[in-house]
This record gives structure tokens, C-alpha cells and sequence, in this order.
């Protein structure tokens, strides 16, 4: 299962985001605050509880000139790749979240909608990390 976050226009320059993303503790800042607990976080990822008390662990896979890329931890239900894309703009940086998971069609018709938006939550989140 594949989804893309919408694009958002933010007010930083490419490296200061991928510095600000790449420090686990800060992924707590992009996170709807009232739908998850007990988040956690080391040098190399984070993890936390979302409602249903599923556990979602990302751990940090790496970085390109225009992304930042996370990818399931040890606890996570179903394998996924998480790709923070960042593409440098005239008065900032345009980012979005892509993600590439393996669910089967039963558990695709239920995550699909709330993964998509947490993503685009995320993606707005960081827009606005950047507007203080």
C-alpha cells in the first residue's frame, strides 16, 4: 500500500528541516498530541501507542539529499518504509510524507484513511514547526 501526504510549503531552508527531523524526540512535535501515548524516543528512533493501543516504532534508515527515511521498528503490525521528502523552493523548502507499506486488502480498508490523514497531520504539523 502506497499513500502521499499533501504538499506543504515550508518556511525553513532543506537542511534545517532534515536536522530538526533527524533528532527522534522531535517527531513527538509532528504528532497528534490527543490520539497518542506513551511515546519514546532514542538516539536512533522513536516509538509510541496510538488508539487501539497498536505500537508504532520508527527507526531512522537513512538520508539523501531530499529526504529524511524512517522504517518500522521491532513492535510495528505490518512492515512499512516512511519517506519524508523535502524539495528546495524559491522561499523555502515544499515537503510531503510517502508511505510504502506491506497490509493485506483486510487491514489496507482499515488503516488506509487514518494512515493518510496522520500523515497529512504530520505534514502540516512540520509546516507550522517552522512558522514560529
Amino acid at each position: 500500500m502506497e499513500l502521499i501526504s499533501n504538499k506543504v510549503s515550508i518556511n525553513a531552508e532543506k537542511e534545517a528541516i532534515k536536522e530538526f527531523l533527524l533528532v527522534p524526540s522531535n517527531i513527538w512535535h509532528l504528532l497528534p498530541q490527543d490520539k497518542v501515548t506513551d511515546f519514546q524516543s532514542n538516539e536512533n528512533g522513536c516509538s509510541f501507542k496510538v488508539q487501539g493501543g497498536i505500537i508504532i516504532s520508527l527507526v531512522n534508515n537513512g538520508t539523501s539529499e531530499n529526504s529524511l527515511n524512517l522504517k518500522s521498528g521491532e513492535k510495528t503490525p505490518f512492515p512499512f518504509e516512511l519517506t519524508i521528502q523535502l524539495q528546495s523552493e524559491a522561499n523555502g523548502t515544499q515537503g510531503f510524507i510517502s508511505f510504502n507499506g506491506e497490509v493485506n486488502m483486510f487491514l489496507k480498508m482499515m488503516v488506509e484513511k487514518p494512515l493518510l490523514a496522520l500523515f497529512n497531520y504530520m505534514s502540516e504539523k512540520l509546516k507550522v514547526q517552522f512558522e514560529k
